[in-house]
Parts: C-alpha cells; structure tokens; sequence
C-alpha cells in the first residue's frame, strides 16, 4: 500500500468514493497475496486495474458541485508548499509586509522554472495539523496581503512576471484582522494589480473563496485546476444565510455556479488545468507536473505581449466579467 493510499484510507476517504476504496483494497489483497503464493493472479489483478479505472472514470465523469467542492478540499491535495518543493528549481522565500509582522497563510518569494523566473504569491493551508494551525489555515490576515502586494511591486520593479496560486477558504474575518484593515488591504490589491505592467498568471489550485482569493486573485490568465473550485461564499456560508441549514449545502453549490466548467462556460476562467483520473490527490506528482507546464506555457505566451496592451486586456478582460446582457453592459 502506498503512502497516499494508507492516508486517504486513515482520513476515511470521499464518501462518494467507497466502492472505489472497496476495490483499491480488493487489488491490494491481491497483489500482496500474489508473492507467497504459487498461484498466478495476474488476469486477475489485470481486470481489477481496468474495472477501477473505468469506475474512477466514470464517478469522477458525473460529479456533483458538492462533491467537486470536497475533493477540492481532499487533505491529500497539492498545496502551494507541495508545489514550492516540487516544480520550483530555484525558490528564495520573501518573508514580511514590513508594517506588521509576516503571515504564515501567504507565502511569498522569487522562484525559477527552467529559464523562467517570476515571483511566486500563493495562499499557504500547510500540510501537518499543526502546519495548518500555524497558517491559520489559508486565511490570510490583512498583513498577507500586504505582503503579497510588496511583492508584487518588487516584481514590477525587477521586471519579473507573477504567478499566484490560489487555495483559501476566505480572508480571515476576526477583529483583529478588521481592525488592521482587512477589507482595506484586499481593496488595494484588487485594484493595484490592474495597473502591474508585468504579466500575471493567477491558478486556483484548490479553493478560491471570495474577497480572500481576489485579494490575489487579478491577472491576465485565470486558471483553475479541474476540481478546484472559485466562488463569491462558501456553499456551508450561502446556506446559512438563505436557508438557516448547512444541510442545504449541496444545493448551494449548485447555484453558485463554483465549478471549474461553470466557471470556463461564464467566461470568468481561460484554461481549465486537467487533473489525474481521481484528482490531483491521487497522483500528485503528475498533477503537479501538469501545473508546471501549464505555468511556463502562458508565461511564455504573455512575455511576447506589449505591455500596454497587457493593461488594457486585463481591465477589459475584467469588465467583461461584470457583463449581464440587458442588466450591466461594459463600460466603455
């Protein structure tokens, strides 16, 4: 049995999922009878492996807003410091926003793919129970995002693209975070990352919850990994408010529209970033490979644009998005 498989079985797994753990465990069986045995298993393992894959297929074929929502929260899921570890060459961490202190739930830093440097903003949710704590769980303070936003403006002034990587269940919303100008802080970089004359890739890796995300969140190419999700409030929040229930979760999801190809069909979105058959948590290096290649591709594209149309196509690209015909035309 594989790390990842022993952890997701500890964690109890996707409640969707239980007839594939059923049959992972079935096929564990018997790869590991196979060695003290004479017998040859071969054709059986062989028709396991086809009968999984084609249950994989099609389970993760007919998901549900709400279940997309759970596998984008998987405890084995790529998080920004598996990506740091993974894709990076070459990472030197920027710590501070040199103001406060430095929030452990953005991280920040100069990075280099290849021949390609950038800087790296990202939400870090950390791996251990107590990584997660010292983050804070990806809710990032206002002094994460003032952070990020020197960062940002040290990039333009080093000539150098950003990438962020979003995975946050929302900005955090305790008094002392609105006492050091929370909504303040995210307003700022919504709009300073408008007038970056650098390109800006933005990727949600796994959760992208409102004002939280956007904080970081303004870029010439938005992407989202195929079982992310991007959305105005949580499901559990927007039930609260409408119905009083978290039960009526699933049912917020679906009206929110928070779905990768919700999202790509509204034209928020460019590029929906395919992940594993299973999510990205049951192959993490490939889906990580993915992200790596998607990267360096529209880094390579968005470095042959002049700069003033780089402006202009972003803030176009965004009043498009406030676009209802009939209700909001775009300004011109």
């Amino acid at each position: 049995m594989s790390k990842s498989e022993s952890n997701r079985e500890a964690a109890g797994g996707l409640s969707f999922e239980r007839k594939i753990r059923e049959m992972e465990a079935k096929l564990r069986e018997l790869r590991e009878l196979a060695p003290s045995t004479h017998l040859d298993v071969s054709s059986e393992i062989q028709a396991l492996e086809t009968q999984l894959q084609e249950m994989l297929a099609k389970t993760y074929a007919e998901l549900t807003p709400w279940e997309r929502v759970n596998v984008a929260r998987h405890a084995e899921r790529p998080v920004a410091s598996d990506y740091i570890a993974t894709i990076l060459d070459q990472w030197l961490e920027l710590k501070g926003d040199r103001a406060f202190g430095d929030d452990r739930a953005m991280v920040t830093g100069l990075a280099r793919m290849g021949e390609r440097r950038f800087m790296l903003i990202a939400h870090r949710k950390g791996r251990t129970t107590k990584e997660r704590m010292e983050c804070n769980f990806g809710c990032a303070h206002p002094e994460g995002y003032r952070k990020a936003w020197r960062k940002m403006k040290l990039a333009e002034k080093m000539g150098l693209p950003i990438v962020a990587l979003i995975n946050t269940p929302g900005a955090y919303p305790g008094i002392g975070a609105e006492e050091r100008g929370q909504a303040l802080a995210i307003a700022e970089n919504i709009l300073g990352m408008f007038s970056l004359r650098v390109p800006i890739v933005v990727l949600v890796i796994g959760e992208g919850g409102s004002g939280g995300a956007l904080g970081i969140g303004v870029g010439d190419r938005i992407l989202m990994l195929e079982h992310a999700y991007y959305s105005v409030i949580s499901p559990e929040g927007c039930a609260a408010i409408l119905w009083k229930s978290g039960e009526r979760s699933p049912e917020a999801a679906e009206a929110l529209k928070l779905t990768a190809p919700d999202l790509a069909g509204l034209g928020i979105i460019d590029e929906i970033v395919p992940e594993p058959l299973g999510g990205a948590h049951r192959d993490r290096q490939a889906a990580m490979q993915t992200v790596r290649a998607t990267l360096l591709r529209h880094l390579e594209e968005l470095d042959r644009v002049p700069v003033e149309q780089l402006l202009a196509e972003r803030r176009e690209k965004f009043r498009r998005m406030a676009s209802i015909e009939g209700r909001f035309p775009v300004l011109s």
